[in-house]
């Protein structure tokens, strides 16, 4: 057992941790949310990670997504967060896609072969496939509905899709996967309204909002995977 799971051992205990050291976990989306996720899924002893998002690093990244540094502008954010993610913990097994996840790519993904399905997409369209293909194939997932436009972190909520409120995404997703007969999701969500009236696709963000939500879907994970 590697040392640097020492004291994760100690507060979860032995068999636990090599609970986590056998599973994989697919994180969907590297941005603001998912970038906090997938580097604490790492951190916290999970062997095997499949990474997806097209997506390059921007400068306006910087301002709260983990891997988003001035010298990791450009770059792919797979690549990046692989090779942080190694520096972290050498013996982690990461499958990365620099794809974007839609119909024509889904056919890509494996996940079959994953034990827990983490979606992080900003992409609607996206988010409802990625939940139908998971629930088809019995495959445990949580889905993060939007942290833009918030900046209370405490009022994130865990529940099911089905009793959330207040958030706008929510509402639209509580619709799309009522049509598709999905009956029950695991969802993360923010009781806050939203900050302020936004016109056009560039949304507000703070540092501390998506990444508290980072942590709490990664905490989740690991509970759910190890029985807690």
């Amino acid at each position: 057992m590697s040392e640097f799971l020492s004291r994760t051992k100690l507060l979860i205990g032995e068999e636990a941790v090599k609970k986590l050291q056998s599973s994989k976990v697919a994180v969907f989306g590297l941005g603001g949310v998912g970038s906090f996720t997938a580097e604490a899924l790492a951190r916290s002893g999970v062997g095997s990670l499949i990474l997806c998002d097209n997506d390059v690093i921007s400068p306006s990244n910087v301002n709260r997504q983990l891997f988003a540094l001035n010298s990791t502008i450009g770059k792919l954010k797979v690549d990046v967060a692989k090779e942080r993610l190694l520096d972290i913990n050498p013996n982690l097994k990461i499958e990365t896609y620099p794809i974007k996840f839609g119909e024509e790519t889904c056919c890509q993904f494996d996940l079959e072969t994953v034990d827990y399905v983490c979606d992080a997409i900003d992409d609607i369209n996206g988010k409802v496939l990625l939940i139908k293909i998971a629930k088809s194939l019995n495959k445990s997932i949580i889905s993060c509905f939007g942290t833009a436009n918030k900046l209370t972190s405490f009022k994130f909520e865990i529940t099911d899709v089905y009793n959330t409120s207040v958030c706008p995404l929510a509402k639209i997703m509580r619709n799309r996967l009522k049509k598709e007969g999905i009956e029950s999701l695991k969802v993360l969500y923010s009781k806050e309204a939203p900050q302020k009236k936004v016109e056009g696709k560039i949304l507000p963000s703070i540092a501390f909002v998506p990444s508290v939500a980072g942590l709490m879907l990664c905490e989740e994970i690991v509970k759910d995977l190890i029985g807690k």
